[in-house]
């Protein structure tokens, strides 16, 4: 029996993946997969988690790439999907690479010029979730600012 040759590299979905690490690490290297997601499109394509990726065969890899382009067609799950209830078409979708970076960037731009907290928050640099400001967020407000004391008090307790 041949062995099999490890590549070094795989690339999947537009993204180069190394080949000695196990698919379902080396599937949440690509923009908008997450580890639960690659663990569902590998039981889909019928692959071995913990296989290495540099022994997948190419049929394996085309068959992962469309299940991670179509998750719909292969009946995953909703709550998988990173845009449900899309807010221009209302579809369940899952986005990927740079239609998620401009699909995130829309929705920034939306919510800055309807004037939401959120957006105004996110114009200002500032956390949006409600978290405290006073002693953390120092990089996104400024200078550290200390305590001024009075002239001439200096030495008295």
């Amino acid at each position: 029996m041949e062995e099999k040759k490890l590549k070094p590299m795989v690339r999947v979905s537009n993204t180069d993946i190394k080949g000695n690490v196990a698919i379902v690490i080396g599937l949440a290297k690509v923009k908008g997969v997450g580890h639960m997601f690659a663990n569902a499109a590998c039981k889909v394509a019928n692959i071995d988690v913990q296989k290495k990726s540099g022994y997948l065969e190419i049929s394996e890899i085309e068959k992962l790439t469309d299940v991670i382009q179509n998750p719909k067609k292969y009946k995953l799950p909703l709550w998988l999907f990173n845009r449900r209830n899309d807010y221009e078409t209302g579809e369940d979708k899952h986005v990927l690479m740079s239609d998620l970076l401009f699909a995130k960037q829309q929705d920034v731009r939306r919510l800055q010029k309807i004037r939401s907290n959120r957006g105004l928050r996110h114009a200002a640099g500032l956390p949006l979730r409600g978290q405290r400001t006073k002693s953390n967020f120092r990089r996104n407000k400024g200078r550290v600012v200390g305590v001024k004391s009075k002239k001439g008090n200096a030495g008295r307790v």
